[in-house]
């Protein structure tokens, strides 16, 4: 009857005192962006849930693929579940993003992608479900199934995770989200690798210049099992000089309450992180809650003029 008993008590404070200083590798996948890999440690490390929040039509996808793009670059497994979009679609996103063409231009120039995507060391597997059609329960069979075939996942993107279904239905979709996320993060756990996800906004953060977690949808409890917050906000005007703006929300591993200018030319997926104006950079350290304050009043003051 013994058998199968779990025998772990936990940490013996004094007795396993050298456990607590030996190194444990993150193992992080970087973001693609200098600024943002410094802030976070390299990237988003294994075990580790980074979401990405931002309006509709801001571009949650393009984030996803450009995450997925950097890690092939650097020779890892992404696997990348759309939810919404085709897959041939996310595909020839990933085209665009790693070769600089324009999604207009993609079909006349097939020849000149294959000649620059042949020598890219990463695998990238993209599947497509129906929207709500999937749980991170039909996800984990997926990856069971390509565990199968030798291939594991160093980077797992879900496009986007309020279109899971949920394992249990509580009834209130506030609720059954908490859960989708909370399962998500048990599988960054299960198969020691970032998960990447990305969630939409609330209609008060259309127009806002600056969007923080007070501008996420329906629930907020999903914003405490990720380990890495950040929004992307984009005004009718910036969309079309092809600016944003970044606002890291939530950060484990480093600081938060950041704004950074943010480049994003939607025409071939092709996303940068700028360096923070002078006035920025110079003001000192403040908490989260000063910081926000702060932003606040700035961008009322910049609107007022």
């Amino acid at each position: 009857m013994k058998l199968g008993t779990n025998v772990d008590f936990g940490h013996d404070w004094h007795m396993d005192i050298d456990e607590r200083f030996r190194l444990k590798s993150r193992d992080p996948v970087t973001t693609g962006w200098q600024r943002m890999d410094e802030i976070i440690q390299g990237g988003l490390g294994k075990s580790e849930l980074g979401v990405a929040i931002a309006p509709t039509g801001a571009g949650k996808s393009m984030l996803m693929v450009h995450l997925g793009a950097t890690a092939l670059r650097e020779g890892k497994t992404v696997v990348y579940y759309t939810l919404e979009l085709a897959d041939t679609v996310v595909g020839q996103r990933f085209d665009c993003c790693l070769t600089g063409v324009k999604l207009n231009d993609h079909l006349r120039n097939k020849f000149n992608i294959v000649e620059q995507v042949k020598d890219i060391k990463g695998h990238l597997i993209i599947k497509e479900y129906p929207t709500k059609s999937a749980s991170t329960q039909t996800l984990k069979s997926h990856l069971e199934r390509l565990k199968k075939r030798g291939i594991k996942p160093d980077t797992i993107i879900v496009d986007y995770a309020d279109l899971l279904k949920p394992v249990k239905s509580y009834g209130e979709k506030r609720h059954d989200l908490e859960g989708i996320y909370e399962e998500l993060r048990s599988i960054a756990q299960l198969y020691k690798c970032p998960v990447w996800t990305c969630s939409q906004t609330n209609r008060g953060g259309l127009n806002a210049e600056v969007i923080t977690m007070e501008s996420i949808s329906e629930a907020f409890n999903k914003c405490f099992v990720a380990d890495f917050i950040f929004s992307l906000s984009r005004t009718p005007a910036d969309k079309q000089a092809n600016t944003g703006r970044f606002f890291i929300a939530k950060n484990r591993n480093g600081p938060d309450g950041l704004v950074f200018p943010v480049f994003m030319d939607t025409s071939n997926v092709s996303i940068k992180v700028l360096e923070r104006q002078e006035a920025d950079s110079e003001k000192p350290q403040m908490s989260s809650k000063d910081n926000l304050t702060y932003l606040k009043s700035k961008y009322a003051e910049s609107r007022g003029k």
